[in-house]
């Protein structure tokens, strides 16, 4: 009697928010996402990109962001440590929290999977505050449900007190 044996590979669904507002912005954001599809997965797919003013820190420029939705059969720990690396490679420089920076890599979610170690808090504790993640993540996902709160993306996007605008890229 033969046996098949199947090389089944679990692909793990995870949402990626990336933001930059140093030097050439539009670039970094294009960069890392070609280094996410070389190194980490398959980008299912994009929102357009948005701009908006900083937050956190208020004296600084303004943000370009997108979030994207790939597939990878990396682990939450070596994706964090992959993500890191893209940026370091695109010249990140960790001065200060919530300061410029050339490109930010933040994982949104992770499956519908709840982490919380110490490098590592998924789904991100803030998305539900921040308009600049929720409208692009609305874009490509408004009906995806966030596994703490129980609600979906255009839910917490009606909900978001965060005044800020954001508005689409035009270049």
């Amino acid at each position: 009697m033969q046996f098949l044996y199947l090389n089944l590979i679990f692909m793990n669904i995870i949402y990626i928010q990336l933001g930059s507002n140093m030097g050439n912005r539009k670039s970094y954001i294009e960069k890392s996402m070609q280094q996410i599809e070389q190194e980490i997965g398959n980008i299912i797919c994009s929102s357009k990109i948005y701009e908006s003013s900083p937050w956190g820190v208020s004296i600084q420029n303004h943000f370009l962001n997108s979030v994207i939705k790939i597939e990878s059969e990396l682990s939450s720990s070596i994706l964090l440590k992959k993500l890191q690396e893209i940026e370091n490679n695109l010249g990140r420089a960790r001065k200060e929290k919530w300061g410029e920076r050339s490109i930010d890599l933040d994982i949104l979610f992770y499956n519908s999977e709840i982490i919380n170690t110490e490098n590592l808090k998924v789904p991100h504790p803030y998305i539900q505050d921040r308009k600049f993640v929720l409208v692009p993540l609305s874009e490509i996902d408004t009906d995806y449900n966030h596994p703490v709160l129980h609600k979906n993306i255009s839910s917490l996007l009606k909900e978001c007190t965060d005044t800020e605008i954001v508005y689409e890229y035009a270049i």
